[in-house]
């Protein structure tokens, strides 16, 4: 059973077809903890759920439920232990580098694994210094340094532990001479950095809009930005088109020219709900 859907099929397996078919079909997994959401008509049943889950899946060691919306200033989710071991703790790879993050106090989503591989391809052999404006861990700045020749990543986080972790990261992954962990707002270092770096990696939707004119003061004359957002769009409609009109305003009132290189919508959010990435490339 392929693990996109598992959760669905357990469901219709313990409860029925038509409370099952309610159920959230994907189980996020990083490291070996699995963490569910559960809709709330089915909140009920959600330990016997994670038990069924811990059973199927020989690599998770830990079952936790997201109990609360992503929110606060760290963007961190609610968790509640269902199953396993009591941690919330763990260590998971991408890409040939290793992370280790407690998912109580930092926000890690597997979903973004591509992205991180994605945009140190862009980099490729070009010798950069990159502004990661919401690196949390360190997994876009760490990937990106292991896969390409960037010479410098300035990598920042306002939360204190993901800072720690992000430093522990670095050090594990032996790319302390390239990427540069730093604690504080994005906005001061961004404008701290003006006209110095030749890309932006801005990986926060909520906070994407606020920072893009720091984004783009922080790039040299030319330079490219990756700006993830969270769009809804209308049955039949474009995220990423509804996104590049949004964008092509906001660089409008800047005064800079812009390309948008490439778009792709990376995953749901929710029902009509996408998480976005546009490659802008900023020109003279």
């Amino acid at each position: 059973m392929r693990r996109r859907r598992i959760l669905r099929e357990i469901a219709k397996e313990l409860l029925g077809d038509e409370l099952g078919s309610r159920m959230w079909s994907r189980v996020d997994v990083v490291g070996d903890i699995a963490v569910m959401r559960v809709p709330k008509e089915l909140w009920e049943h959600r330990k016997a759920l994670a038990e069924e889950l811990l059973r199927r899946l020989p690599a998770v060691r830990v079952v936790l439920a997201q109990a609360t919306p992503v929110s606060g200033p760290y963007r961190l989710r609610g968790l509640e232990w269902l199953a396993g071991e009591r941690r919330t703790y763990t260590l998971f790879r991408e890409h040939g580098c290793v992370f280790e993050a407690d998912l109580s106090k930092v926000y890690i989503s597997p979903r973004l694994s591509y992205e991180h591989i994605r945009i140190a391809r862009l980099i490729g052999e070009s010798r950069e210094v990159v502004l990661n404006m919401f690196a949390g861990v360190g997994c876009f700045s760490i990937v990106a340094a292991k896969h390409s020749r960037a010479c410098l990543v300035c990598s920042v986080d306002v939360n204190p532990y993901a800072y720690l972790y992000m430093v522990k990261n670095i050090r594990r992954n032996r790319v302390g001479g390239r990427v540069v962990p730093l604690l504080g707002d994005a906005g001061e270092v961004g404008r701290a950095l003006e006209n110095r770096c030749d890309r932006v990696l801005m990986p926060l939707p909520e906070l994407a809009p606020k920072y893009l004119e720091v984004a783009v003061r922080a790039l040299r004359k030319r330079g490219f930005i990756h700006y993830y957002a969270h769009v809804h769009a209308p049955r039949g409609g474009s995220p990423t088109k509804l996104c590049e009109e949004e964008v092509a305003g906001k660089l409008e009132k800047l005064c800079r020219d812009f390309v948008v290189v490439g778009a792709r919508a990376v995953r749901s959010v929710g029902p009509r709900w996408h998480q976005v990435v546009l490659d802008i490339e900023v020109v003279p």
